[in-house]
């Protein structure tokens, strides 16, 4: 009775050294905030991941929240940012009613604030994992950005870009041709006119959306940034590319990622039969990898 007293009692301390806290900074004269995961016993200077979300998401959907439970309790801190899309302290998915004035770039600076606000705050060993979307922003920052802070970079079924799976997807979605759509949002951004709103238009996964010419041509027009493999040999930190085995989402992923492909040490490990979201217990063979492959 009395050692399980006291096994009682070590478990309550080890409890008490687990902080989760919704953090902020500003960011281009709005909120930004962010899930921290501070695993026990340890500060984020003994190594924090930055994770970011998928399209139009958030930082407290299913798999985010899991992936932040599970590293945490295998000893890891994470940071799980809420990209703000545009919207001052964003929180849940995104309104199809508001206004689209993002791109897929805006995200870069936007890690770029995290990662200053961490090592503000005393990290110095600092890894990035994206999920989808997320994970094609994450190869782009980590290709273009080169931050010598960031030793790691994860990729979690990240985006691939296809030109004809995309405007097949959107016909199918929205009932209509993307290419009209993309030709008059193109040229208005070419005469300077990329804030004019698109109206009644659909939009990624939202339907009569409204947008801007910038914000439709930033995630439609093709461009090898938008393409996950195609990002791989400009990374040089090592990578760990993460394959859904029944992945619908992004199913060319497999065939076009190879270790091999970047300039640092690439490893690329297949979850069988996990789908894009790695529900139930796919995530945890999914963070068992990640953080075997890690190896703080």
């Amino acid at each position: 009775m009395i050692r399980l007293f006291f096994v009682a009692l070590a478990w309550l301390a080890a409890q008490s050294d687990l902080r989760a806290e919704e953090v902020r900074t500003r960011h281009r004269g709005i909120a930004i905030n962010a899930n921290l995961e501070v695993a026990g016993g340890k500060g984020i200077e003994g190594g924090v991941v930055v994770i970011v979300h998928g399209l139009l998401a958030h930082n407290r959907m299913e798999l985010i929240a899991a992936l932040q439970q599970l590293l945490q309790e295998r000893g890891i801190s994470t940071l799980a940012i809420n990209l703000s899309l545009g919207i001052d302290d964003r929180h849940g998915f995104f309104d199809c009613g508001r206004l689209h004035a993002h791109r897929p770039v805006d995200a870069l600076d936007e890690i770029d604030a995290w990662i200053g606000w961490l090592k503000a705050h005393g990290a110095t060993d600092i890894a990035l994992l994206g999920h989808s979307q997320g994970g094609a922003q994450v190869a782009r920052y980590a290709a273009e950005r080169q931050d010598p802070s960031v030793g790691a970079v994860i990729l979690l079924a990240p985006a691939t870009f296809d030109s004809d799976r995309v405007a097949a997807n959107y016909r199918q979605r929205h009932g209509a041709e993307l290419g009209p759509v993309l030709a008059r949002a193109e040229e208005l951004l070419r005469t300077g006119r990329g804030e004019t709103r698109m109206d009644g238009i659909g939009f990624l996964s939202c339907d009569n959306a409204t947008a801007t010419a910038a914000s439709v041509a930033g995630w439609y027009a093709p461009s090898p940034l938008r393409h996950t493999p195609a990002l791989l040999p400009r990374i040089a930190q090592r990578t760990l590319v993460l394959i859904a085995g029944a992945d619908s989402v992004v199913p060319d992923l497999a065939g076009a990622v190879h270790p091999g492909a970047g300039q640092g040490d690439l490893t690329v490990h297949t979850v069988d039969g996990a789908d894009h979201f790695f529900l139930d217990l796919y995530a945890d063979e999914a963070v068992d990898t990640i953080t075997a492959w890690l190896g703080w």
